[in-house]
């Protein structure tokens, strides 16, 4: 099973409309550790880590978000698992 470790800054009216709880309920679903925390721009930074193609459904997931967020812009960087089981990225 191939790890993956995901961050991703999310822009957009994401914060005050329950992001971040919907971003840990879509990881948990799939199996995923990591984040989602509010920023002082008004974006929301999110870690996923896990499994390669649960991550990649979850980071498609971030641009669509609860009902009434509204997604202008996902970010994605990949990072380094140095975890041998990619569940806590450095």
């Amino acid at each position: 099973m191939n790890k993956r470790c995901v961050k991703a800054l999310v822009a957009g009216k994401v914060q005050g409309v329950w992001y971040r709880r919907a971003v840990q309920e879509q990881a948990l679903q799939h199996g995923l550790t990591g984040y989602a925390k509010n920023l002082a721009d008004g974006q929301v930074e999110v870690l996923l880590c896990g499994n390669g193609e649960a991550v990649n459904q979850v980071a498609s997931w971030l641009w669509q978000g609860p009902p009434n967020a509204r997604v202008t812009h996902v970010e994605l960087e990949s990072i380094e698992c140095r975890d041998p089981d990619c569940f806590i990225c450095l």
